[in-house]
């Protein structure tokens, strides 16, 4: 099946926006992830609950949010503007915050969930044995909890290929800047005699998707396996 011109702009520009949003937001996942998983504190379960409220807030509402917030004239997005000459709006960097924002729940679960599973008790005889915090978690728990993590990573990549209503809302439907796969369907749909074009990009999007959560699936089970020794 070969690609139009259209298309590819808007698979290409998927799966760039859709990595910067998974690579920016990986550290930040991993901390939260841990924090979740290891630590006991006041406001825990609200912590978690924000978290979590891009999965049951409508998107366009978390597109809103980003855009009083980041826009050009919004709290802190006219400060990175005038300090810094720096606009997440209109761009294709916004649409990777807005993707890394809907996808990052996906991401923290996962990866909270293997932190969870890997047993503390390596985690404190290594400690005995005279090694840091920070070599403790480099070096036995993420190894443990890699392939969760891998999993949290293709979800996350997954979520951010499908995203639409965040993006639109926060930084319109630009053609080469913000029109991913999602947006191009739509303008599609929009345009007369255009239904085999958006069919074919539906096509794509759903090949995207199921490879996606097929090697998701696999991870888990492979995590599984690996930790039941």
């Amino acid at each position: 099946m070969m690609l139009s011109q259209y298309e590819l702009e808007a698979l290409l520009l998927s799966l760039k926006v859709a990595g910067v949003a998974v690579a920016f937001s990986l550290p930040v996942g991993i901390f939260v992830a841990w924090i979740l998983a290891r630590c006991q504190f006041p406001g825990k379960a609200l912590l978690d609950s924000v978290i979590h409220l891009p999965l049951v807030l409508p998107p366009v509402v978390i597109g809103y949010l980003l855009l009083i917030g980041f826009g050009r004239k919004g709290i802190i997005g006219e400060w990175l503007y005038q300090w810094f000459g720096f606009s997440f709006t209109f761009s294709w960097r916004g649409a990777a915050f807005a993707s890394a924002v809907i996808a990052f729940p996906l991401m923290v679960r996962a990866i909270r969930l293997a932190l969870e599973a890997v047993d503390t008790k390596l985690e404190q005889a290594a400690r005995t044995l005279g090694a840091g915090f920070w070599r403790v978690l480099f070096t036995v728990t993420l190894p443990l909890a890699f392939p969760g993590l891998l999993a949290g990573v293709v979800l996350a990549f997954a979520r951010s290929l499908g995203e639409f209503g965040a993006t639109i809302t926060f930084v319109s439907n630009i053609p080469g800047e913000t029109r991913t796969i999602p947006l191009a369907m739509y303008t599609l749909i929009e345009t007369p005699g255009a239904e085999g074009d958006a069919a074919r990009l539906c096509i794509i999007a759903i090949l995207l998707s199921l490879i996606s959560l097929l090697m998701s699936e696999w991870l888990a089970r492979w995590s599984q396996r690996r930790l039941k020794g």
